[in-house]
């Protein structure tokens, strides 16, 4: 693969991933979506916004024009997994149709239920995609810590030639074909730190959060098998690694939303002007797993908070009086 590698999407993360793309010796086109926060990007080599005190590698260049996209050799679509289909849809009117997409959102589009490889093929029929997932901070890999995730691809020689094209000194990227397992362990754990961040507002400690890391990824597993995930893959870094890092630290934002909710705060004020990916795809998670019988008992009582039709404490309840059962 040769030329400049795209990304669509200057957030925290998206800004993370140039500046990774960029050390690993790439080009880089930074698209966001207003004309003066490119040229304030330009000027001052830091995006104080949302990635405060790490600057901008020399080799990005910050644009606001969708097109210029067009001339790189992949882009990377970092922008909130709620706005997938609309932006699938205007780099559709602007991408050569055989440019690989990669997805970098954690989510399942709220409306539909679709996961967002699904959404992204009904708006570039038959063009590559792939889904980029892994336990990562945007700040870790932005500073240049060592860090690993996993790309995945129908397209096995593809997706080695995007990870290999990626990894630089601290960012590792594995490569596999298991694009449904990767992309739900990226969705379904920001659910479960939802969980696991409520546990630890409302002080019940750190076996409490034990027992749902581990009870959590068991549901994980069941749901990806239901919906052909391969197990292996969800025992990897975009399964296990990925839940178990955004399930134990604040740096987490749905973790960080859980603690605020077991702290008695309501979820919109637990949310403030935070986006919470784990808040918006808990109801989809759910409705998915119920079409395919998959128990899930810890993501049911997290959409049942947020809906408010539980509180915290009944939902503990209601988890602590299951029937007793083999754990196998």
């Amino acid at each position: 693969m040769t030329g400049p590698i795209g990304i669509a999407g200057a957030g925290a993360w998206g800004t993370a991933l140039a500046n990774a793309a960029a050390a690993a010796g790439n080009d880089v086109v930074l698209w966001m979506r207003r004309p003066e926060q490119a040229a304030e990007l330009s000027a001052a080599r830091r995006n104080e916004r949302f990635l405060p005190g790490i600057r901008l590698h020399d080799r990005i260049r910050p644009t606001a024009a969708l097109a210029e996209l067009s001339r790189t050799r992949a882009v990377l679509l970092v922008t909130p997994a709620q706005t997938t289909r609309e932006m699938s849809a205007a780099l559709a009117r602007v991408l050569p149709a055989d440019m690989p997409l990669v997805l970098c959102a954690k989510g399942i589009e709220r409306e539909t239920g679709a996961f967002l490889c699904d959404v992204v093929a009904q708006a570039r029929p038959g063009a590559p995609v792939a889904v980029l997932s892994g336990p990562s901070f945007a700040h870790d890999v932005a500073r240049g810590l060592p860090t690993a995730v996993t790309l995945a691809c129908v397209d096995a020689a593809l997706a080695e030639a995007i990870a290999t094209a990626l990894s630089g000194p601290a960012l590792r990227i594995y490569h596999g074909t298991d694009v449904r397992g990767v992309e739900i362990g990226g969705a379904a754990k920001n659910v479960l730190a939802i969980a696991c961040g409520a546990v630890i507002g409302r002080g019940l400690g750190e076996s409490a959060k034990a027992a749902l890391i581990a009870r959590g990824f068991a549901e994980l597993m069941r749901f990806a098998r239901a919906y052909g995930g391969e197990p292996e893959t969800l025992m990897g870094l975009s399964g296990l690694g990925d839940l178990v890092l955004t399930c134990s630290s604040a740096q987490s934002r749905n973790f960080a939303f859980g603690m605020r909710l077991g702290q008695g705060l309501s979820p919109a004020r637990a949310a403030g002007s935070t986006l919470v990916e784990g808040a918006t795809t808990a109801k989809a998670l759910v409705a998915l797993a119920r079409a395919k019988t998959v128990d899930m008992p810890i993501a049911e009582a997290v959409d049942r908070i947020l809906s408010g039709a539980w509180t915290l404490d009944r939902a503990v309840d209601a988890l602590m009086n299951r029937p007793i059962k083999p754990e196998h």
